[in-house]
């Protein structure tokens, strides 16, 4: 952990507070938090954020409800249907991420793409709908090919939680009259809260760090740009390793952001959630 977690992170800390370029090391010069004054005060890195920020809360929300509905087909279908209906789901997970990202990018693709021939009869979709040359539709395709491919972790995660809801009580609920809705609110969610924060959590911090989707379909352009993407641009094709490492210490302070408010926000007892104490 110290090697491949730990000193990167310190690295990438101390680097941040020189100006340095790579193609003149010479040149070092330590500026403090100049880096970090210079990035909070550009737009692109508050445009970047709020494009990050609507493709983690999009993407999340979306998945939680689907994988919840996976889940809970999963929990209910007989015993000799649960295999293949786990491993079909699991497909879209088991593809590499960078695969997926170029299938669906050429599924929607004005030249290479069946899309908009297939869906010209829906409402706003033709044959020469460029997806890529405007935010959102840009955006819908970044997220789209995201929730396909993630929403079966969130569905295994939630299946996971449903098996540790005791039967017992949806049986009484069920006997004392209790709706199917009533059980899912009053017994089954309940009893599952951790799964939920750590399909979130999991989730979340994954969606934050997004980087592959935006690289391979659009690379930023059309305003899609995300805080990975930024970091990225800075460090590898600028060679600014300074602002670059910047730009990544502050991702990292939001992922903490993001961890701190999740456990906040759910107040689960993960060690009475292992059953210790």
């Amino acid at each position: 952990m110290l090697a491949v977690t730990a000193y990167p992170i310190l690295q990438a800390t101390f680097d941040s507070l020189f100006r340095f370029k790579l193609t003149a090391q010479d040149e070092r010069e330590f500026i403090g938090l100049g880096n970090y004054s210079m990035i909070l005060t550009d737009p692109v890195f508050w445009s970047s954020m709020w494009v990050t920020l609507l493709i983690t809360v999009v993407t999340v929300l979306v998945e939680l409800v689907l994988g919840f509905a996976l889940a809970l087909v999963m929990h209910r279908a007989v015993r000799q249907l649960r295999g293949l209906l786990r491993t079909a789901i699991l497909v879209p997970y088991g593809i590499i991420t960078v695969v997926s990202a170029f299938a669906w990018f050429y599924a929607f693709d004005i030249n290479s793409g069946f899309v908009n021939s297939w869906f010209s009869w829906v409402p706003g979709i033709d044959e020469n709908l460029n997806w890529f040359a405007e935010t959102g539709p840009s955006l819908f395709v970044i997220m789209a090919s995201e929730i396909w491919k993630t929403t079966p972790f969130i569905s295994l995660l939630l299946l996971a939680g449903l098996a540790q809801v005791p039967g017992d009580l949806e049986e009484a609920a069920e006997v004392d009259g209790a709706t199917w809705w009533q059980r899912l609110k009053r017994v089954v969610i309940p009893n599952m809260k951790a799964a939920i924060m750590v399909a979130v959590l999991f989730r979340a911090l994954d969606a934050f760090r997004i980087f592959d989707n935006v690289f391979i379909m659009t690379g930023g352009a059309n305003n899609t740009q995300v805080l990975s993407l930024l970091a990225y641009d800075q460090s590898i094709s600028r060679l600014e390793i300074g602002l670059g490492s910047a730009i990544s210490v502050l991702l990292f302070l939001c992922v903490l952001l993001i961890c701190f408010a999740a456990i906040k926000l759910f107040k689960v007892d993960l060690a009475g959630a292992r059953g210790e104490g």
